[in-house]
């Protein structure tokens, strides 16, 4: 349900809310958040709320380290793990500059600027996100090992996938603050799980799967377990992918679809730094499931970009090589650009490589161009891209590759 600032001011009042935490995000994706009583939230939606900044990586030094949070009103949602008494809400915030001007590294103002660029563009894209992520046992302190949640392999049942009841309650709890799944099962790695979503607005998406991070690892702390969402684990063992899936509508009398993926692969290698953006990300590529090679194909997990058997609304083109560790807002403003420039140059889309990448002949594999092989790779390639630059504040790409020698 969507609330006016005035709904949601009545609303903390007759639920008698105790903490209202505003959320926001590093440039990284990691999230962060402020708790302020009740009585301040009207001044926080006339006003801003300020926080200091200099700690936060990209968002300014000590020197200008003032920063203003404005909560917007439509995100509101309770914690359910919250008690009855004693209530707290949370809402997704922009990030302003004293003067009100946006922050430039506030990345969910720039999924937002996308999502309106491609509207006066004529086209609307909806995303659905599917995020794997591994269950590991504690240690007697509390601390996270590397022993495996259980030993089920790909789709398996009680009782050898432990992890039901765990996704089950994610589930649930998700369906209480108003997040739809659309379905869970256990993955292929030992531990290993996944759980899916309905398409939805892009802006909407990329808060539900900070949200969804956040559950999980709350519901699996509850019940003694660790989560790691990292790009790979376990040595040998599958990574975690973040698969993201795009449509495109538009009311012209074309079908976009196929441009908007050609746009994709022509952009993918110039955005990987932003969609893999950590050193585990490149092992792994090229195993178990996982991409090497840009390219796509139908139905085919062997590749970059999968179209899924599905017609009418359902149809969807599936990016197979981001990874959790990537910032939702940057992965999903970067693919919609990339796909309204494949639209409005009309690209066309190269022939489909419906065969396995995994047992293909190393002369047929020539043919296609890799994924940057390292973070150093990725990075020279966005640093290069006037795709990129035209795109992405240069303060946001100096500080994914400062990492790196990237110069």
């Amino acid at each position: 349900m969507k609330y006016s600032k005035e709904e949601v001011i009545q609303y903390i009042r007759e639920e008698q809310v105790a903490f209202i935490h505003l959320a926001f995000c590093d440039v990284f994706g990691r999230q962060k958040n402020i708790a302020i009583l009740p009585e301040e939230l009207p001044r926080a939606f006339s006003d801003g709320i300020a926080f200091d900044a200099s700690a936060i990586p990209g968002f300014g030094g000590e020197v200008r380290s003032d920063l203003f949070l404005h909560p917007e009103a439509d995100t509101l949602m309770a914690l359910p793990w919250r008690p009855e008494q004693g209530k707290v809400v949370r809402m997704f915030s922009s990030v302003t500059y004293p003067d009100g001007t946006p922050f430039a590294c506030d990345t969910r103002r720039l999924l937002q600027k996308a999502v309106e660029d491609a509207a006066q563009a004529g086209y609307r894209f909806s995303v659905g996100a599917e995020q794997e992520f591994y269950l590991f046992e504690l240690d007697e302190q509390g601390r996270p090992t590397r022993r495996p949640y259980d030993e089920a392999g790909y789709m398996d049942a009680a009782p050898e996938d432990r992890g039901e009841a765990i996704r089950r309650e994610i589930c649930l709890t998700l369906a209480q603050m108003g997040i739809r799944p659309e379905s869970a099962h256990h993955e292929e790695g030992p531990g290993q799980n996944e759980i899916d979503f309905r398409y939805s607005d892009p802006l909407t998406a990329a808060d539900n799967t900070m949200t969804f991070q956040t559950i999980v690892k709350t519901v699996a702390r509850r019940n003694g377990i660790a989560v790691d969402f990292g790009p790979k684990p376990l040595a040998g063992k599958p990574g975690n992918g973040f698969h993201i899936n795009l449509s495109v509508q538009t009311k012209e009398d074309w079908d976009p679809f196929p441009a908007m993926i050609a746009g994709i692969l022509r952009r993918v290698g110039e955005m990987t730094a932003f969609l893999n953006p950590t050193e585990d990300s490149y092992r792994r590529f090229g195993a178990q499931k996982a991409p090497r090679y840009i390219c796509w194909s139908r139905e085919n997990r062997s590749q970059l970009v999968r179209i899924p058997a599905a017609v009418g609304e359902y149809r969807r083109a599936e990016v197979r090589s981001p990874d959790p560790a990537a910032n939702p807002y940057l992965a999903f403003a970067l693919m919609i650009y990339a796909g309204l420039e494949g639209i409005g140059q009309r690209l066309t889309l190269p022939d489909p490589a419906d065969f396995n990448l995994y047992q293909a002949d190393p002369a047929v594999l020539e043919r296609f161009p890799k994924l940057p092989e390292n973070l150093s790779y990725a990075c020279r390639a966005a640093a290069s891209s006037p795709f990129i630059q035209s795109h992405l504040p240069a303060a946001i790409l100096d500080i994914y590759c400062s990492r790196t020698n990237v110069r």
